[in-house]
């Protein structure tokens, strides 16, 4: 059985100061996880991502117990480095410590003999198998007990834990246990609701690594469960019920139960708590774009109008909180053609719409949302061919239904609006139909 190196470093495509971009999963896939496994041993990635960067007890458990450590410094990533010196307070040797040539670190990293490694102009590995056999020959050279933690280094007197006797298979088995969790909830997304009820009956919410709780509850979303959405957020630790992320989704999950107000209340608490950003921003202007959408159903005009400035207003504060991020941008302008008179600031803002989006095709793996943005986009401009190959693109992408059936749904209130106008938009009901199927 191999030994475990553990590996703190950012995730996805992070910026450096110098404005660069670098795609950190593939120097991850490409340089460091081969690396890890040149030099025998089983790489284990913090699950940053996942768990919205909270340091919970397994991550300690990782730090402390892992043989092995790599440790990428590129970007000064406040949690690398937090992990870092939980790992030199903890195990004189055995971390070795990386960063992508071109950047600037907070201290000099020469007298911790951290390894360069080379990114090109697309932000991916210059030279993957040169840099992967630095590593893996610091990690083979690591075997050789010698100290690389500053603090034993320089505190020659400092006591060195003895950690032998926590080396146990329950350390292993738990890690194999989240990742067979996590297949099971992959398996259990295509079984659908209860598939996912029966792994929860078999969690103990109260210690299971969270990010499994986090993939249980985004899977919850998947298959359109939003009561037990819900109700798992009352389960899991309290800690990780006030993640952001989690407090957003509880927001979108009690929307989606008509839960309006209890929806609100959520996502406006958490902006007077951390201010405006572009998720809960969009998030509660969906809350108001309902809301608007209830009311002039029902009949009520004089009440839909003040809920759809209201949600207009939302979506503006998230897309000028966050210009890279297209996705309250493109909800701003679609409910902009909503009024009798469409509102004369869509003109001035689809540009800026069409060039986030355009960045993120560009500059990242785009998501489903990056290619149903461009469906919007192309409608509003009546590009039929375009919509089309936009439609393509984004089935293509694997959504769940939940997505698809949202853009429909703004689909159908723009080809609604147009109709209002006597403008010929037929050809929106086939893509509404398309992404319905």
């Amino acid at each position: 059985m191999k030994p475990l190196c553990f590996v703190l470093m950012p995730f996805g495509q992070k910026k450096d100061e110098n404005g660069r971009t670098i795609d950190f999963d593939e120097i991850y896939n490409k340089v460091i996880k081969p690396a890890v496994e040149d030099a025998e041993l089983e790489p284990i990635r913090a699950d940053e991502e996942t768990i919205g960067g909270i340091i919970h007890k397994p991550m300690f458990e990782r730090l402390m117990l892992c043989p092995y450590a790599v440790a990428d410094l590129t970007t000064a990533n406040p949690n690398v480095f937090y992990e870092l010196g939980v790992r030199h307070g903890i195990r004189p040797h055995s971390t070795v410590l990386i960063f992508g040539k071109g950047g600037r670190l907070p201290f000099d990293v020469a007298p911790l003999r951290a390894i360069p490694y080379g990114i090109n102009a697309a932000g991916a590995p210059e030279s993957p198998n040169e840099d992967r056999k630095a590593i893996a020959d610091r990690l083979i050279t690591s075997r050789e007990p010698s100290d690389d933690s500053p603090l034993f280094q320089l505190v020659t007197d400092w006591p060195k834990p003895d950690l032998a006797h926590l080396k146990t298979d329950t350390f292993r088995e738990s890690i194999d246990y989240s990742r067979k969790a996590k297949e099971r909830l992959a398996d259990a997304r295509e079984a659908g609701v209860d598939a996912l009820v029966e792994i929860e009956k078999e969690l103990n919410l109260k210690d299971v690594d969270p990010a499994i709780i986090v993939d249980l509850y985004l899977s919850y979303r998947a298959v359109e469960a939003w009561q037990k959405m819900v109700d798992l957020v009352q389960k899991m630790p309290r800690e990780l019920a006030r993640t952001v992320m989690i407090r957003e989704q509880l927001g979108f999950a009690l929307n989606r139960l008509k839960r309006r107000d209890e929806a609100e209340k959520t996502l406006k608490d958490l902006i007077d708590e951390f201010g405006a950003n572009s998720e809960t921003n969009g998030l509660l202007g969906r809350v108001y774009k309902d809301r608007w959408d209830d009311a002039r159903t029902a009949g009520r005009a004089v009440e839909a109008k003040g809920y759809l400035r209201k949600a207009i207003t939302a979506y503006l504060t998230g897309f000028e909180a966050d210009w890279r991020d297209a996705f309250p941008g493109i909800n701003a302008v679609t409910l902009m053609e909503m009024d009798e008179v469409v509102d004369p600031r869509q003109s001035e803002l689809l540009p800026l719409v069409r060039y986030a989006v355009k960045r993120r095709l560009t500059d990242k793996k785009p998501n489903y949302w990056d290619h149903a943005t461009l469906i919007e986009l192309r409608v509003l401009a009546s590009d039929v061919n375009g919509a089309e190959e936009a439609l393509s693109d984004a089935l293509a992408s694997n959504p769940e239904r939940w997505q698809r059936k949202a853009t429909a749904n703004n689909l159908r209130l723009i080809r609604e609006a147009r109709e209002k106008r006597q403008i010929d938009v037929s050809w929106i009901a086939d893509l509404e139909d398309e992404l319905n199927k």
